[in-house]
């Protein structure tokens, strides 16, 4: 009984299962043309969407690429043409047998460097960006049009600093692009770049915003690029980024490349930074700087521990240089300067590019953190050309020798000779005058000859304020060290 009362329950089970699947199928034949319909309809509002967006990208195009110019560089370059029976013989040998001037005498000779670029019209009167790499050194550059004119092309004035070249040609009827507003553009906007890859004219890519405010890249002196994922290739060095606006916001400068080919990592100038240096270049031929007469450092979260620090935000004042705008304005050291001319500050590359291009003589203000408390000072910026870069001269002090050992580093207390031996011009502060190998401090990079100014915020003259600082912060030292290449703070852990 209990063996077919489960065999029918069995097979009640497997009946309501088959009953399940075949309503499944029936309904699956009777929703399918819909669930098809629907799927058609979905594809082609996604590819009328797609189509919107390439129209986009050829109404851009057709705007901006009549002003986008072939930069042709023709430079002549001196060199020694050397003849192989000079060479194999030498000198002396042909001079015994035939005289001061002898034949197969090497010759100069003047061969002709042609190379390519990009670059945009920007102005009706005439007036073109491009990089200054593009035009350096050349003799003659010629600028021919999308509508194939040709135009002898006048460098107007270049910044190796920034890598932006002004030229101006002659011509009616000119077309040109409007400039944008870099300040304004955020990562993952779509962008395109214009140039003349390869040679291959008018050459149209699209991609997006990768990253902005690149800095230390170590292409140019003055740094903060936008990086696009947009193909940029050897010779669209130059032309215009762009957004959808068809508005010039960078001029593309550099890729990084393994190839020299296009890896989805090209550099773009911002067009603030390029007009400022365009306007200053048609003015007055060269670019004048804004001077603040500080050094300053990035803030890392070990710094804002050591220093204790509220915030990890803005530019921290390592150093304020005698007779200075910053000093006038009552800057510190170990100030924080969070925003300037209203605008917040969140790196040091980011600080010295906003005082490079502000007017000489224009009053600023700037919000700093001092001791936990948010102030407002007034500078008026300094011309960094007439700047005085020379350091404040201390007071003289003697003293012994004294080992950190738990760092690896020999300090003494500057006397004059030792002023004069290491041509120190400050002699306030400890002189390191030895690195022990492998030691913390050469994993961190600190050479011999530096000057340690504080430590853990205590100003250090003599070996027992060196070690009442130390007492200060057992975990860790936080120095200042004054160095040839200027003043910096450094964080290095203790060992116990």
């Amino acid at each position: 009984m209990f063996r077919r009362q489960c065999g029918t329950l069995k097979e009640s089970q497997h009946w309501q299962k088959v009953m399940k699947i075949c309503i499944i199928f029936a309904l699956f034949i009777a929703i399918y043309p819909l669930m098809a319909q629907t799927s058609d309809e979905n594809l082609q509002q996604i590819i009328a969407r797609l189509d919107e967006q390439s129209k986009v990208f050829a109404t851009i195009a057709n705007k901006v690429t009549p002003a986008v110019v072939n930069v042709s560089v023709t430079k002549k370059v001196r060199e020694t043409e050397r003849d192989p029976m000079y060479d194999f013989f030498g000198d002396e040998f042909f001079r015994r047998f035939f005289g001061e001037r002898p034949p197969f005498m090497p010759r100069d000779r003047e061969p002709e460097q042609r190379g390519l670029g990009s670059g945009v019209i920007v102005d009706p009167k005439g007036y073109i960006l491009s990089n200054n790499h593009v035009v350096q050194g050349a003799d003659q550059v010629t600028v021919r049009l999308a509508d194939k004119r040709e135009f002898p092309a006048k460098i107007i004035g270049t910044d190796e600093k920034t890598d932006i070249a002004v030229l101006k040609i002659e011509g009616t009827n000119l077309p040109f692009v409007a400039m944008g507003d870099s300040d304004k553009i955020a990562v993952g906007q779509w962008v395109l770049a214009i140039g003349n890859p390869f040679g291959l004219n008018q050459t149209v890519t699209a991609g997006i915003i990768s990253a902005k405010g690149r800095a230390n890249v170590g292409i140019v002196e003055y740094e903060d690029f936008i990086q696009t994922d947009a193909a940029v290739n050897p010779g669209n060095s130059g032309g215009p980024l762009v957004n959808l606006h068809g508005e010039i916001i960078g001029i593309n400068t550099a890729i990084a490349s393994r190839t020299g080919g296009n890896l989805g990592i090209g550099f773009a100038v911002p067009i603030n930074m390029a007009r400022s240096v365009m306007e200053q270049l048609i003015a007055n031929g060269k670019v004048r700087r804004g001077w603040l007469g500080v050094r300053i450092q990035e803030i890392t979260p070990e710094l804002a521990k050591g220093l204790r620090l509220s915030q990890s935000q803005g530019a921290l004042v390592t150093e304020v240089m005698k007779d200075s705008p910053a000093e006038k304005a009552g800057l510190r050291q170990d100030d924080v300067i969070v925003a300037f001319d209203g605008t917040s500050i969140y790196s040091p590359n980011q600080l010295r590019n906003l005082v490079a291009i502000t007017a000489i003589g224009k009053k600023v203000r700037m919000e700093i953190a001092r001791e936990n408390r948010q102030i407002t000072l007034e500078v008026t910026i300094g011309d960094l050309d007439r700047a005085n870069m020379q350091e404040d001269v201390g007071d003289d002090d003697a003293g012994g020798m004294q080992p950190l050992s738990e760092l690896g580093i020999e300090v003494r207390e500057i006397t004059p000779e030792l002023a004069r031996q290491y041509r120190l011009r400050s002699k306030s502060g400890l002189l390191i005058t030895n690195i022990q190998p492998n030691s913390v401090a050469e994993q961190y990079g600190i050479r011999e000859g530096s000057v340690i100014a504080r430590v853990n915020q205590i100003k250090v003259q003599t070996m027992s304020e060196l070690k009442a600082s130390l007492e200060k912060e057992p975990s860790l030292v936080v120095m200042l060290l004054v160095t040839p290449r200027g003043s910096q703070y450094i964080v290095l852990p203790r060992r116990k």
